[in-house]
């Protein structure tokens, strides 16, 4: 399931029809990849990665005490705010300024773990799971979260492919993570979800559920649907203030689903949770295992530019002047536009520095299009990044992405744009702190 990348693909395919949701698109072929051929030779000189070497001996995750709280009690919209201020601090402020400080440093702010690379489902758009791999064990879990907490990260994403084809395992995660005072963030497609898995997650201290929808109805080009899921998602929104955690949507702007993404940010609203955007991408790097290369139907076209400008620009509107929550800043769904025609603007990608992935043997990357990658990275408990290398990298491959996160990131990293934003919100007394870096 792919979270928080975008970079789009362009192509003279026969323009659609006019229907918001792309109804008589033949489907548009993509390249291989995308970035620079002399980056990606380099990518993948190496024959095959490094390997994490695990004794035989080593511990796997403790089992959790469920329930922990037998009977939970709602709390009051006051205290639901307070609990999740307060925990935003300890795991987000904190761990940020503690960067700040020891910037030479390797002090990740959100750093992934893939505890699994298979998927229940096959998103046309997606090549970010391979059922043939084997999922992360549990001594790889440990050693990756203790080694995590030990260099000052307090966040925790949870990635997949699908993670939640493991429940007892990510029960294990959650409530290991969650007691070493670590924000847990969990994606999923919703569809293995069941009350008892959310109550599970919730008493454990999971902190976030990031719902990935793409339309409304199931289609076989987009079966992440709400739809189908209906019942579990609204009980996940019902116990939100049972046990603290936040919910929301992550939608993917595709050919084929804008209609879906205006309904699904309106349902979203209803239900006062947030969402997040991403532009539709072809693989940036190539990917052998991925077989919806050609006569995607989920493509960006040239002739979908404009609609997805007037789609950018009604959700910004939407954010500015009804209140709609978002987690893109406005500036990134801007940019989205210029990433859309090949021509990005220079943005600081975090990768590598203050986020990272741990794929599901332990080795590290810095971030999801390096996945699959054979450069040596390091593996957990002894990373290579080096940012020289990463720099140079960058160069190229920022070029054709516009991570979420890591431009987030960047912007927080920007000292002048952090003293700028704490000024404005210190000369509203901090009262419904808005806007963002």
């Amino acid at each position: 399931m792919l979270d928080v990348q975008e970079a789009v693909a362009t192509s003279d395919a026969p323009e659609s029809n006019g229907n918001g949701n792309g109804n008589g698109h033949s489907g548009t072929t993509a390249p291989a990849y995308r970035i620079d051929q002399k980056l990606h030779q380099i990518l993948y000189k190496e024959p095959e990665r490094p390997k994490l070497d695990m004794r035989e001996d080593e511990e796997g995750l403790p089992e959790p005490v469920y329930p922990q709280r037998p009977d939970p009690v709602e709390m009051t919209l006051k205290e639901y705010q307070r609990y999740n201020a307060g925990r935003t601090w300890k795991t987000w402020g904190k761990p940020y300024f503690k960067s700040r400080w020891h910037s030479k440093e390797l002090r990740p702010i959100i750093p992934y773990l893939f505890t699994d690379w298979k998927c229940n489902y096959d998103c046309h758009y997606c090549w970010s799971y391979n059922n043939r791999v084997k999922g992360m064990t549990e001594p790889v879990a440990k050693k990756s979260i203790d080694w995590l907490k030990s260099i000052g990260a307090g966040v925790l994403a949870l990635m997949g492919g699908e993670p939640l084809l493991r429940p007892n395992f990510i029960h294990k995660v959650v409530d290991y993570s969650a007691k070493r005072d670590i924000f847990v963030y969990l994606p999923t497609n919703g569809r293995l979800m069941t009350p008892e898995i959310i109550d599970k997650l919730g008493d454990a201290g999971i902190a976030n559920f990031n719902l990935a929808v793409d339309s409304v109805k199931h289609r076989k080009s987009l079966p992440k649907a709400l739809e189908p899921i209906m019942p579990q998602f609204e009980y996940l929104v019902k116990r939100q203030r049972y046990y603290g955690y936040t919910v929301m949507f992550n939608i993917n702007i595709c050919h084929n689903n804008m209609d879906d993404v205006k309904e699904l940010t309106e349902i979203a609203r209803s239900y006062n949770i947030a969402t997040d955007y991403h532009i539709n991408e072809t693989p940036m790097t190539e990917q052998d295992h991925f077989k919806h290369l050609n006569e995607n139907e989920t493509y960006l076209t040239k002739e979908d530019w404009p609609k997805v400008d007037a789609l950018l620009d009604y959700l910004n509107d939407k954010r500015k002047n009804e209140g709609y929550k978002m987690a893109n800043p406005v500036q990134h769904m801007e940019d989205m536009k210029l990433l859309m025609r090949g021509t990005p603007p220079a943005w600081r990608c975090e990768a590598g520095e203050h986020s990272l992935i741990i794929r599901t043997d332990g080795t590290l990357a810095p971030c999801f299009p390096m996945y699959s990658a054979t450069v040596d990275w390091g593996v957990v408990g002894a990373h290579k990044f080096d940012r020289n290398q990463l720099d140079e990298m960058k160069v190229e491959c920022s070029k054709h992405c516009l991570s979420t996160c890591n431009y987030i990131l960047g912007f927080c990293y920007n000292t002048r744009r952090v003293v700028t934003w704490g000024m404005k919100q210190a000369m509203n007394g901090f009262r419904d702190v808005s806007g963002s870096f």
